[in-house]
């Protein structure tokens, strides 16, 4: 195996592009409808601000009221960590000690009734808090509210997701030289793992190696069945480089395949053709998981395509928008997401092949850009 040493670091992005997101997010909350959002720790307040907390009990929630300054709430032993963030500059603390309500202090940043976004991963016993503190206010689930609060990516998150991208693509180069009969399947997981990091992913989020009929599992994890001769084997892998997702599947034979796996593959690969093509500016979501589902349909294998043709990507490996039918939600340019159909036949072998994709101003563009042919291993 090559190794590389880490690409240069970005520039990080400013206190303005926390500013602007800040303000974009509270305005698309009130043309929602809403009073206002909550924003907890984890991906929405790490984009909103660029502050990632580690996630405690003690309440941190990022404030954001059109017509107001943002305010973040946080546990005063945690206040000079919030003020060193890229999006300190651009906040407002207001902190609070052990021993008092944060509940108090937050609600006395709402209004007293009111309908609020607050984020999927905030702690039930805070959402029940706030009610309790505020009974005449209700909430709702930010992805419900505002699935496309980080859908559309600027110019230097478009950056991060190209070079995770590549990252992953050169690790598919790579992996494509080892041996995998006669090795586990957790031998090349960890193979994979170790080429990520060394390619410059800062975090490995999964290495699916599903060989044989674990194939037909999308989600299999990486277990203790030795590959043989013989064996269709998918591979999906991806973490964080820079913040920012890669997340791509290709799969490979060890040895050469039958007709009939060569077959599969190549209906595969021509739903996941379709469903690139489809990608421009004004179709909707759904019109990308048709355009590949139709294709395996044809072929007489519908009923082994048991998911979703693609989700987003970005600060996090799965987020909106989700390419499924009936999902309306119009591609615009910036969005960024997988393309990712796949066969799965129980008890015999699967086929998946996943390229990133963004939306450009006159269709999409991958940004995974390995072979997708069916490649042979030993």
């Amino acid at each position: 195996m090559s190794s590389t040493a880490e690409s240069a670091q970005p520039a990080p992005f400013t206190a303005d592009d926390h500013r602007a997101r800040m303000a974009r997010a509270a305005r698309s909350a009130a043309e929602a409808g809403l009073s206002g959002l909550l924003v907890a720790p984890g991906p929405d307040l790490v984009h909103l601000t660029g502050y990632q907390p580690v996630p405690t009990e003690r309440l941190t929630f990022l404030v954001l009221v059109e017509g107001q300054d943002p305010v973040l709430v946080v546990p005063t032993l945690e206040a000079p960590d919030a003020e060193r963030a890229a999006g300190g500059p651009a906040l407002k603390l207001r902190d609070w000690t052990d021993g008092k309500d944060p509940y108090a202090v937050t609600a006395a940043l709402l209004e007293g009734r009111g309908r609020y976004g607050i984020s999927d991963n905030a702690w039930a016993m805070h959402l029940l808090g706030m009610q309790h503190e505020l009974p005449g206010t209700t909430y709702t689930a930010l992805t419900r509210a505002l699935p496309m609060l980080r859908a559309v990516k600027d110019e230097r998150e478009l950056a991060r997701l190209e070079a995770a991208g590549a990252a992953a693509d050169a690790t598919y180069r790579e992996i494509l030289k080892v041996r995998f009969s006669g090795r586990k399947e957790t031998d090349v997981a960890a193979d994979l793992a170790a080429l990520l990091l060394d390619f410059g992913h800062s975090q490995v989020d999964f290495t699916v190696v599903g060989s044989g009929p674990n194939g037909a599992n999308p989600h299999h994890e990486a277990g203790e069945r030795a590959i043989e001769e013989g064996d269709m084997v998918v591979l999906d892998f991806g973490g964080l480089k820079h913040g920012y997702g890669s997340d791509t599947s290709r799969t490979v034979h060890v040895g050469q395949p039958t007709d009939e796996e060569q077959r599969v593959h190549d209906i595969v690969r021509e739903a996941q053709q379709a469903g690139y093509e489809a990608v421009r500016p004004g179709a909707t979501c759904q019109d990308v998981d048709r355009a590949a589902r139709a294709v395996i349909d044809d072929a007489g294998y519908g009923a082994y395509f048991i998911h979703r043709t693609g989700h987003g990507i970005g600060v996090t490996t799965h987020e909106p928008p989700y390419m499924i039918e009936g999902e309306e939600q119009p591609l615009v340019p910036g969005m960024c997401f997988s393309v990712e159909p796949g066969i799965y036949l129980p008890g015999r072998f699967g086929v998946r092949i996943e390229d990133i994709v963004t939306v450009t101003e006159t269709g999409g563009r991958r940004l995974n850009n390995t072979p997708r042919e069916l490649a042979i291993v030993e």
